[in-house]
């Protein structure tokens, strides 16, 4: 079962819903409101949901992308659910250890390890 959003695709392994970026750059604030929105969408009244955010297509990321990345992980994790994030670029991973956003999120270099967690 695979989803087809603007922004991403989702699809499913092992009860654990995969969020494939299709934009090369999340910068402009309307993109992040309609990927924010959708994603607060799939979030939103499941219970214990296992999500993982691929980030393997994405070369650039702005600071309120971040900011909506700390959004829906509070979400998630008042759900009692669990956010995680994979192929992240170098570039895009030294805003996060800048940010010490490492520390808040998990944070895996392929979504095989990062399914494997779960």
């Amino acid at each position: 079962m695979a989803e087809e959003a603007p922004h991403f695709s989702v699809s499913e392994s092992n009860g654990v819903r995969i969020v494939e970026f299709a934009d090369r750059k999340i910068l402009e604030e309307i993109s992040i409101s309609e990927i924010g929105d959708a994603l607060n969408d799939l979030v939103e009244g499941t219970k214990g949901i296992k999500l993982l955010l691929n980030f393997r297509n994405v070369e650039h990321l702005s600071s309120a992308a971040l900011g909506m990345l700390i959004t829906l992980n509070k979400k998630a994790s008042e759900l009692d659910g669990s956010l995680k994030l994979s192929d992240i670029k170098p570039q895009i991973y030294e805003v996060f250890k800048i940010t010490r956003l490492n520390k808040l999120f998990h944070i895996y270099d392929t979504a095989e390890r990062a399914l494997a967690s779960y």
